[in-house]
């Protein structure tokens, strides 16, 4: 047996500390997963009233990874807020944006950044290996830095809309959009020419309106 002397001692004291600040950090950063109803509550929230009821809806397990919550029966797919990720975030989109999301997730597990993740689905969209809608198809996004959830009401807090409609390779030239908005809320195309040329569609908060 090897006798601790009073430098190991005080080496494994402060390694021991170490392990178990770095624990009680992680422990507070890390967001408890809302249930499963809560989640697909809130989640379908983003999705137009008449569609919320027959949407299919992702959400997070106990371990944080993303699982269907719900298979649906309609177009629409809702994916619920992360609690880990900073402010709230709750998206709806068109069911033929699946290849096109689902890529984006892979790319980002690989620790893909950005603008890789761009390059790389814009050379599979052109070769044809990544299905990019054949027609408009919107995702509807509800948002905020902090949103409170009244479950009794059914209301969102602090949270926001934000439309954007995808148009594989459009440009400003055939959609006849500018390429920055006119005036708040105006919609403007963005990323134009691209396989993620999109419409976007920011209505302005109401002190932006008055």
């Amino acid at each position: 047996m090897i006798p601790i002397t009073p430098n190991r001692y005080n080496m494994k004291t402060q390694m021991f500390t170490l392990i178990i600040g770095l624990c009680l950090s992680l422990q507070a950063c890390a967001q408890p997963i809302p249930d499963k109803e809560k989640q697909i509550s809130i989640a379908v929230m983003a999705a137009p009233e008449d569609m919320r009821e027959g949407a299919t809806v992702l959400g997070f397990d106990a371990q944080g990874e993303l699982v269907t919550l719900r298979e649906g029966t309609n177009s629409q797919v809702c994916v619920a807020d992360d609690p880990n990720r900073e402010g709230f975030q709750a998206v709806c989109y068109h069911k033929d944006l699946t290849p096109f999301m689902d890529r984006g997730r892979a790319l980002r597990a690989e620790g893909k950044n950005p603008k890789e993740i761009f390059d790389t689905r814009e050379v599979e969209a052109k070769e044809g290996s990544l299905q990019m809608p054949e027609q408009p198809a919107t995702l509807h996004l509800l948002e905020g830095k902090e949103v409170t959830w009244d479950a009794e009401a059914g209301t969102l807090d602090g949270a926001r809309y934000r439309y954007v409609v995808y148009i594989p390779f459009a440009t400003a030239e055939s959609t006849g959009l500018p390429t920055s908005p006119i005036v708040p809320g105006a919609p403007w195309i963005m990323d134009p020419g691209t396989h993620r040329a999109h419409i976007m569609i920011t209505p302005p908060a109401p002190a932006e309106s008055e």
